[in-house]
């Protein structure tokens, strides 16, 4: 399988999950299973959500996408405007600490962090959730500079760094997925229908499933993913006009991110860290 196949996997396959996971989020686990008993499943509108709706993990993760390509790298101050955009356009969902971070009034270097200090609670897997893109754009240019942009990206909206780890390993084992490595080799069959498991987990369905299916995209390439969950799929972008991005558009934006990944020398270097971040 070509590696730019698995790279659009892992886009595609972040997207359809977090749509098929909102409509279950919360809600008891095996509630999917229980709902499609046989085949795959469907998307399924309901919780707020039409239907193939992708939530703020989808949103955020695009405007992730986007900076990075329109400003050739990192960009930390960029990336934080184009949240606070966003979040200031009121989309159906955010999570609690990410909305109090872009809404603290504060410098892009200074408000997570000022977040941890006050609550001592930044954990959250609001920046696991937007990672796919990221991955894919620096899978190119090795552990340490993959790792090290998990954790900057992360940084943005979540002070602690366990959060920063997290996103950090997840952009490795996405690297060495594209590269088809066995980024789960400990677990074997992990990802054996993996998003219908994941949702069944019950609680923060939309995410657990984005995550999943990324990982999964990247292992299976976007040809895995069923027709059926990519036909209703639809993005819409909060404070970006009537934007709504579908699977052509995010096919599009992941062999952007691939080309960009691929160019010759490394990425635009990280914007000087202050305070809590890098």
């Amino acid at each position: 399988m070509h590696r730019d196949e698995r790279a659009l996997g892992a886009v595609l396959g972040s997207a359809v999950g977090d749509a098929l996971g909102a409509p279950f989020e919360f809600g008891a686990p095996g509630a999917y299973t229980a709902r499609f008993r046989v085949g795959i499943g469907a998307p399924h509108a309901g919780g707020g959500w039409d239907l193939g709706e992708a939530t703020d993990d989808t949103q955020m993760a695009v405007l992730t996408a986007r900076s990075l390509l329109e400003r050739g790298g990192l960009d930390l101050p960029d990336l934080f405007r184009r949240f606070q955009r966003w979040a200031a356009a009121g989309p159906k969902d955010i999570g609690l600490q990410t909305e109090d971070v872009l809404g603290s009034g504060l410098p892009w270097d200074r408000a997570a962090a000022a977040h941890f200090e006050t609550t001592g609670k930044a954990a959250g897997n609001g920046a696991l959730m937007r990672a796919a893109p990221s991955a894919v754009y620096f899978a190119g240019h090795g552990r340490t500079a993959t790792m090290e942009a998990g954790r900057r990206l992360s940084a943005l909206t979540h002070g602690d760094p366990a959060a920063w780890e997290r996103t950090a390993l997840f952009h490795e084992l996405i690297r060495i997925a594209l590269d088809a490595g066995d980024p789960l080799a400990a677990v074997p069959h992990a990802l054996t229908a993996a998003v219908r498991a994941a949702i069944d987990l019950g609680g923060d369905t939309d995410t657990v499933a984005a995550v999943t299916g990324g990982l999964a995209g990247a292992v299976y390439g976007a040809a895995a993913i069923p027709q059926t969950w990519l036909r209703p799929l639809h993005v819409p972008l909060p404070g970006s006009g009537d934007t709504v991005l579908r699977v052509p558009e995010l096919t599009a934006l992941a062999d952007e991110l691939v080309r960009a990944g691929n160019r010759p020398g490394p990425p635009a270097p990280p914007t000087p860290p202050t305070g809590r971040i890098g």
